[in-house]
């Protein structure tokens, strides 16, 4: 059923909850008659058992205004069936089609979808200045950079259709946040802007390493932005995930071993990586934060192998063992690694324009920071260099007097510092399942005992996650991106795995000796020799049995179920 005969009904609310516009879609709609009243509702559609849905954007906020263009949050969605009815399907396809639809939803409602009607919030500022004419009289969803656009699949068929064009919009997913702020009487606008990659995207232990196309996991663009006076400056940084094949699958261990990948061509994916970074940035410093001993070594060691392989002069290695250097809360070491990419940081530069639009200067080169995650050390890294620069940038703009800090201007140092760990927050919620570790560093500039029990409290909340729940948020990305296409004129149920015996004995067999051992203990017998006789078998069970569920860890985690395994690997 094509879009132009469904008859829909579209309520529209706006961030007040007050404004209503309802639409009515039928083979006789005029489009550019309602093209405006649209303007706030995203649109695309998804094929699941039951055919064609459309999502729409019921509700939306706005962020604030980029360069004179208003920036928007959605914040909930419809998803409404083409067809009239599912009685065409049998019980068990219901059962599946809800599943799907679960999933879909459980994509738009992860906090982190963003939108512009009039803006392109898919490329830097820098490569907006660079573009020809014939780029600028692009639509909006044509020139975007399809890395960021999360609903790219969804548009497909809307693409080759002018009329539907004109109201379908593209939303990225990660985070946006504008502040306007004043230091020395002098208003300026500054904002982050971080663009989650759609490519090899996926949750935490589910996708690691690159794709054969080298795209890394948890790739992120972010860009610092600030305007004064007409005047703006944009700072670019990267973070992804180790790029090369490896994985760390969850289970049941506390942190699974990664495992580098024996049979895949390294070099090769790794070159197709840096190839593209380079052409889309320039010059590539590689921040290394992870361990340099344990576990964590073997991949240390191999990127550092890699790069030299490669033997690229547009690449430098760096790597900085951040928790060895920083351990005991010795924070403030972390001034070594800066005073070593300070040099570099200053050839780089920053994309800078004046009042006339002139470009002063252009950004030669970016700083790709990577941890195990990308997450908690990678953005406590990005928001120093991030300060660095915007001081830079200010005192050029006049903003800032010589010799002043950033980290005297308390008001503006408090903005910053939120405003980077709630960047680091929208990351770690989206890939890992919780809030970033490490942020009251971000937010405060110093470790606290607080900040570590937060830290403990939110790793317990990964470990679940990542152990019990991960499976299905990874299918439904990959649901959502297209990366598993749903065929209703041949459908076969990936969604149902029967577990084997161990699944469900072995656990009760646990509790069971677990629950006798506690018994045994609180109703001691006649002596304490025959007390002391069962708590001995039933604690041995009990350990043997747990024993078995973690060497048998892998059957017993939320896996996948829409991906072939060797895709996860």
């Amino acid at each position: 059923m094509s879009l132009s005969t469904a008859f829909l009904l579209v309520t529209t609310k706006c961030d007040n909850g007050n404004a209503n516009t309802t639409v009515v879609m039928s083979n006789k709609l005029n489009w550019t008659e309602v093209c405006c009243a649209l303007l706030c509702i995203l649109i695309s559609h998804h094929p699941l058992i039951s055919g064609m849905y459309l999502v729409v954007i019921t509700k939306k906020k706005k962020v604030g205004d980029l360069l004179g263009h208003a920036v928007w949050k959605a914040l909930d969605f419809d998803i409404i069936s083409y067809k009239k009815t599912i009685l065409h399907l049998t019980d068990n396809q219901m059962q599946d089609n809800k599943t799907f639809l679960s999933m879909i939803n459980n994509v738009l409602h992860t906090d982190g979808f963003y939108f512009a009607t009039d803006y392109d919030l898919t490329h830097t500022l820098q490569r907006l200045a660079n573009t020809s004419p014939e780029f600028q009289e692009m639509s909006l969803l044509e020139r975007a950079d399809q890395r960021f656009v999360w609903n790219g699949h969804l548009l497909r068929e809307f693409i080759a259709q002018p009329e539907v064009r004109q109201i379908t919009l593209h939303f990225h997913s990660f985070f946006i946040t504008m502040k306007s702020s004043c230091i020395n009487g002098k208003v300026f606008e500054w904002s982050i802007i971080s663009r989650r990659s759609c490519f090899r995207a996926g949750v935490r232990y589910y996708v690691r390493g690159i794709d054969s196309e080298g795209h890394p996991a948890n790739y992120v663009e972010t860009e610092q932005i600030v305007q004064h006076s007409s005047s703006k400056a944009s700072l670019v940084q990267t973070r992804g995930s180790i790029p090369f094949y490896w994985s760390q699958r969850p289970n049941l261990k506390y942190k699974p071993k990664p495992q580098i990948s024996k049979t895949m061509n390294h070099l090769d994916g790794f070159q197709r990586h840096f190839d593209s970074q380079i052409i889309l940035y320039g010059r590539q410093v590689i921040l290394n934060l992870i361990n340099q001993k344990g576990s964590e070594k073997p991949l240390e060691l191999a990127f550092d192998k890699m790069v030299t392989s490669l033997g690229n002069g547009m690449i430098k290695y760096i790597a900085f063992d951040f928790h060895k250097e920083c351990s005991r809360m010795r924070w403030h070491r972390l001034q070594i690694l800066l005073d070593m990419v300070a040099e570099m940081q200053d050839e780089f530069g920053y994309f800078l324009v004046d009042a006339d639009g002139k470009v002063l200067m252009n950004q030669e080169g970016t700083f790709r920071s990577n941890c195990m995650d990308c997450l908690d050390r990678t953005n406590v890294i990005q928001s120093l260099l991030a300060r660095r620069s915007l001081q830079s940038q200010l005192r050029r703009m006049g903003v800032l007097h010589a010799g002043q800090q950033i980290e005297d201007q308390s008001d503006f140092e408090k903005k910053f510092k939120n405003a980077w760990a709630d960047n680091a927050d929208a990351c770690a919620k989206q890939y890992a399942g919780t809030g970033a570790l490490k942020t009251d560093f971000t937010r405060t500039g110093k470790r606290t005992q607080w900040g570590l029990l937060m830290d403990g409290w939110n790793s317990m909340i990964r470990y679940y996650k990542n152990n019990f729940s991960d499976g299905f948020r990874q299918d439904s990305i990959d649901l959502f991106l297209g990366n598993y296409a749903v065929d209703e004129a041949d459908w076969t149920n990936p969604l149902r795995d029967p577990k084997d015996w161990k699944f469900l004995t072995l656990p009760i067999i646990m509790v069971v000796a677990f629950s006798m051992c506690i018994i045994c203990l609180l109703m001691a017998g006649d002596t304490w020799t025959e007390t002391l006789a069962y708590v001995l078998f039933w604690g041995t069970a009990s350990v043997v049995t747990g024993g078995l569920i973690l060497f048998n860890g892998l059957d017993f985690v939320d896996a996948p179920k829409l991906v072939q395994k060797e895709k996860l690997d």
